[in-house]
């Protein structure tokens, strides 16, 4: 799959896919886009009990979403198990053109961006003492998930219109099925259809401010 860099209007990387004439995140802003979404609605929403947290993600890709976690947990300091899905690993040729490092504020985000994209697929690994990384290479619709085990889950397949088998009642059933009680998923799609679907697997769905270029987000509790 041919993928082209191109940098956004915050100044960050995205990538494009030309074959689906789709990008990464959001040309309105990369860093801009995940931090409004997966870390303001999501990994900041989230209700614990105690200090650990389980995080899924659908849709790995440059392992932005995966960082910016990292990041935010500096200051929180929680035990982080982190599952991110991805059927198509980016190569590193195109991973060691991304701007990320440098912007999202960490003192190692250059070492961390270089762990998260180094660390064995399908292989649990310590990104540090609070922090698991584990790697699925593989489709979310042929994993087994376990049940009651998410607190989070941060759902960034590309679009209905790219992916429609993303965006199926079963696959969103494996996952709310896959969530504890009170946990949150959250993604970029409002699109009707994809809040229906939400509804009839089980979650309350709400309609949240999107990120600039965007009017709406959909964040889902189980």
């Amino acid at each position: 799959m041919e993928l082209q860099v191109v940098k956004t209007e915050d100044g960050s990387h995205t990538l494009f896919v030309p074959e689906i004439n789709e990008h990464y995140h959001s040309i309105n802003g990369a860093i801009q886009e995940s931090r409004h979404i997966f870390i303001e609605n999501g990994f900041k929403s989230v209700q614990l009990k105690k200090p650990e947290m389980s995080i899924l993600e659908v849709g790995f890709g440059t392992g932005l979403n995966a960082l910016l976690t990292f990041k935010e947990n500096e200051n929180r300091h929680l035990k982080i198990r982190y599952v991110a899905v991805e059927p198509k690993p980016v190569e590193d040729e195109v991973l060691a053109q991304l701007n990320y490092p440098g912007l999202v504020g960490s003192c190692d985000e250059r070492v961390v961006f270089f762990k998260i994209h180094k660390t064995p697929w399908d292989f649990p690994y310590y990104l540090n003492e609070e922090f698991i990384l584990f790697k699925v290479n593989g489709l979310v619709q042929e994993i087994a998930l376990g049940e009651n085990k998410f607190n989070l889950v941060y759902y960034d397949a590309f679009s209905p219109e790219a992916q429609p088998e993303m965006w199926t009642e079963d696959i969103f059933q494996k996952i709310f099925n896959s969530m504890i009680t009170n946990g949150l998923l959250l993604t970029y799609c409002a699109k009707g259809e994809v809040k229906r679907i939400l509804k009839r697997v089980g979650f309350t769905v709400e309609g949240l401010p999107g990120p600039p270029g965007k009017r709406e987000i959909t964040r889902a509790v189980k």
